[in-house]
């Protein structure tokens, strides 16, 4: 199993960014995928979430900012990221849940600057 992710960098605040989270090895449609970042000196959140349905959600500190979706068919769940603050600046990883079996992909960083 793994999970590519990509689609970070460096953007002014206000700015956007679309991450990427290639899948394989496993059957997407039945696992949850999240969004979890780490800045430097704090613990890992979760950003946001899609279940196996479809069904989203954001943490509050994104919502109306941050859009999570899937494409069972390629695999992959991207994460639309606008307005981006610099408390953003993160690495971001994405993650997949089905009952006890969970995978972590490799990081993609974004940095927000003033």
């Amino acid at each position: 199993v793994q999970l590519q992710a990509s689609g970070g960098g460096s953007v002014q605040s206000g700015g956007s960014l679309r991450l990427s989270c290639e899948i394989s090895g496993l059957s997407l449609r039945y696992y949850a995928i999240a969004w979890y970042r780490q800045a430097p000196g704090k613990e890992r959140e979760g950003v946001s979430c899609i279940t196996g349905a479809g069904t989203p959600d954001y943490t509050d500190s994104v919502k109306g900012r941050f859009a999570i979706s899937r494409d069972n068919s390629k695999k992959t769940v991207f994460l639309q990221m606008n307005s981006l603050k610099p408390e953003d600046t993160a690495l971001y990883y994405c993650y997949a849940l089905y009952g006890r079996r969970d995978f972590w992909g490799q990081g993609t960083q974004v940095t927000v600057s003033s």
